[in-house]
Protein backbone atom coordinates (compact mmCIF):
# COMPACT_ATOMS: atom_id res chain seq x y z
CA UNK A 1 0.00 0.00 0.00
CA UNK A 2 1.35 3.70 -0.86
CA UNK A 3 0.89 7.13 1.12
CA UNK A 4 0.46 10.14 -0.97
CA UNK A 5 1.62 13.25 0.53
CA UNK A 6 -0.03 16.54 -1.25
CA UNK A 7 2.28 19.50 -0.82
CA UNK A 8 1.13 23.22 -0.70
CA UNK A 9 2.28 25.19 -3.67
CA UNK A 10 4.78 26.65 -2.21
CA UNK A 11 6.66 23.62 -0.87
CA UNK A 12 7.02 22.70 -4.97
CA UNK A 13 10.22 24.26 -5.88
CA UNK A 14 10.63 26.58 -8.73
CA UNK A 15 12.72 25.25 -11.86
CA UNK A 16 15.96 24.73 -11.23
CA UNK A 17 15.37 24.82 -6.98
CA UNK A 18 15.51 22.43 -4.41
CA UNK A 19 13.30 22.44 -1.00
CA UNK A 20 13.84 20.62 2.10
CA UNK A 21 10.35 19.05 4.20
CA UNK A 22 9.49 16.90 6.72
CA UNK A 23 7.60 14.16 5.07
CA UNK A 24 6.21 11.05 7.11
CA UNK A 25 8.52 11.67 9.73
CA UNK A 26 11.80 12.09 7.61
CA UNK A 27 13.67 15.05 6.00
CA UNK A 28 12.92 14.94 1.73
CA UNK A 29 15.01 17.07 -0.24
CA UNK A 30 12.65 17.78 -3.71
CA UNK A 31 14.32 18.75 -6.30
CA UNK A 32 13.19 20.24 -9.32
CA UNK A 33 15.35 19.75 -12.42
CA UNK A 34 14.28 21.78 -15.71
CA UNK A 35 11.06 21.00 -14.74
CA UNK A 36 10.82 17.47 -13.59
CA UNK A 37 10.14 16.70 -9.91
CA UNK A 38 12.89 14.18 -8.04
CA UNK A 39 12.35 13.63 -4.18
CA UNK A 40 15.28 11.43 -2.03
CA UNK A 41 15.67 11.41 1.65
CA UNK A 42 18.25 14.13 2.62
CA UNK A 43 20.57 12.12 4.16
CA UNK A 44 23.67 10.47 2.35
CA UNK A 45 24.27 6.72 3.43
CA UNK A 46 27.61 7.11 3.99
CA UNK A 47 27.30 8.80 6.92
CA UNK A 48 24.14 10.95 7.10
CA UNK A 49 25.14 14.21 5.88
CA UNK A 50 22.23 16.52 4.07
CA UNK A 51 22.00 16.22 0.57
CA UNK A 52 19.74 18.80 0.02
CA UNK A 53 22.44 21.80 -0.09
CA UNK A 54 25.14 19.78 -2.18
CA UNK A 55 26.24 20.45 -5.73
CA UNK A 56 23.43 19.98 -8.41
CA UNK A 57 24.83 18.79 -11.89
CA UNK A 58 21.75 17.44 -14.09
CA UNK A 59 20.00 15.22 -12.15
CA UNK A 60 23.31 14.08 -10.27
CA UNK A 61 23.43 15.21 -6.44
CA UNK A 62 27.42 15.53 -5.05
CA UNK A 63 27.13 14.86 -0.97
CA UNK A 64 29.11 17.74 0.60
CA UNK A 65 30.24 15.83 2.96
CA UNK A 66 32.63 13.36 1.05
CA UNK A 67 31.99 14.12 -2.55
CA UNK A 68 29.87 10.88 -3.64
CA UNK A 69 27.13 11.70 -6.40
CA UNK A 70 24.06 10.23 -6.25
CA UNK A 71 21.72 9.99 -9.23
CA UNK A 72 17.65 11.79 -8.09
CA UNK A 73 16.17 9.69 -10.25
CA UNK A 74 17.10 6.24 -8.85
CA UNK A 75 18.98 6.99 -5.94
CA UNK A 76 21.76 5.11 -6.76
CA UNK A 77 25.68 6.04 -6.99
CA UNK A 78 26.40 7.43 -10.32
CA UNK A 79 28.51 4.42 -12.14
CA UNK A 80 27.47 2.30 -9.32
CA UNK A 81 24.95 0.11 -7.14
CA UNK A 82 26.84 0.62 -4.09
CA UNK A 83 25.46 2.53 -2.01
CA UNK A 84 21.49 4.17 -2.48
CA UNK A 85 19.66 7.36 -1.12
CA UNK A 86 15.76 5.85 -0.96
CA UNK A 87 13.75 8.14 -3.67
CA UNK A 88 10.58 8.45 -3.75
CA UNK A 89 7.79 9.00 -6.74
CA UNK A 90 6.44 12.61 -7.23
CA UNK A 91 3.45 12.54 -9.01
CA UNK A 92 1.71 15.68 -10.64
CA UNK A 93 -2.07 15.62 -10.59
CA UNK A 94 -4.31 18.98 -11.90
CA UNK A 95 -1.99 21.24 -10.72
CA UNK A 96 -1.21 19.21 -7.52
CA UNK A 97 2.14 17.64 -6.87
CA UNK A 98 2.44 14.46 -4.07
CA UNK A 99 5.01 12.42 -2.92
CA UNK A 100 4.22 8.94 -2.93
CA UNK A 101 5.66 6.88 0.06
CA UNK A 102 5.30 2.86 0.41
CA UNK A 103 3.83 2.43 3.15
CA UNK A 104 6.37 -0.01 4.57
CA UNK A 105 9.28 2.45 4.37
CA UNK A 106 6.66 5.19 5.75
CA UNK A 107 6.40 2.98 9.39
CA UNK A 108 10.38 2.68 9.21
Amino acid sequence: MTRRIALAPHQVPERDGRVLLACEGRSVALFNVADSLYAIEDSCPHQGASLCGGRLEGRVIQCCAHGLRFDLASGYLVNSRALKVASYPVEQQGGQVYIVFDSEEAGQ
